[in-house]
């Protein structure tokens, strides 16, 4: 047995990307998976049916995280499944990029609400549950862009800095009942958000001169999952960017 063997985790947007290599990276490890989705739903029932049938246990469960009856909903389905919550994985998120001048509200807000909104009612909802559980673990996705900017990214860059700070934030508030809250901040990660830009001036900035893989940032969040391995560390932000931002 592992030590995160029968923990229960909810992972949001997971049928792809960096979502879907930590589902399979926790549920490697023996944990439930809640494979959360908005609307990737064939993905994610093949996802929970490949876990299923390697011998591990995940469940698909449909839910736009930026809308609070669909999370309560959505923490209510694994409650009932499963009875606790003890890993939280604030990984959805959109682009919806555009130059500030040009940048439509609709655009600017559809971020705002999914990217930094949807990671508060999350985490919210799973706090509630943690809190009487005295255990919890919540990892929220952030990004490089929210810690140097982006140019045509204002929208995303703010939402992913916003991450950072409630990340502290509910560190603070939750860290007496043994609820630890850190950010997880990918550089230029191959996955379908990245295929379509150009390399080559991005591998230029990346020290280590490639695009990361999926499954080297689901390595940092099982790290962060783990008790008692990162039992100690709370409110903090961990780069796996290839070394483009170095503090």
């Amino acid at each position: 047995m592992t030590a995160l063997a029968e923990q229960v985790a909810i992972i949001t947007g997971a049928s792809r990307g960096i979502g879907r290599a930590t589902a399979l990276a926790l549920a490697a490890t023996g944990v439930k998976v809640v494979v959360n989705y908005a609307q990737s739903g064939a993905a994610a029932e093949a996802l929970a049916a490949d876990i299923n049938q390697g011998g591990g246990t995940a469940l698909a469960l449909q839910g736009d995280v930026s809308q609070n009856e669909a999370v309560d909903a959505l923490f209510a389905k694994t409650l009932d499944q499963w009875g606790r919550i003890d890993i939280l994985v604030n990984n959805a998120g959109i682009t919806r990029d555009g130059l500030l001048l040009r940048m439509k509200l609709e655009d600017w807000q559809a971020v705002i609400d999914l990217n930094l909104t949807g990671v508060f009612l999350c985490a919210k909802a799973a706090s509630k549950v943690m809190l009487k559980q005295k255990s919890g673990r919540i990892i929220n996705i952030t990004s490089v862009a929210g810690l140097g900017g982006n140019p045509g990214q204002a929208n995303y860059s703010a939402a992913k800095a916003g991450v950072v700070g409630f990340t502290k934030t509910a560190a603070r508030e939750l860290a007496s009942r043994g609820i630890t809250v850190n950010a997880v901040a990918p550089g230029f990660i191959a996955t379908d958000m990245t295929q379509d830009l150009k390399a080559e001036p991005i591998l230029a900035s990346i020290p280590l001169g490639r695009y990361g893989q999926p499954e080297e940032v689901a390595g940092m969040i099982r790290f962060l999952a783990t008790d008692p391995a990162a039992a100690y560390i709370t409110g903090q932000t961990f780069n796996v960017d290839g070394g483009m931002i170095m503090f």
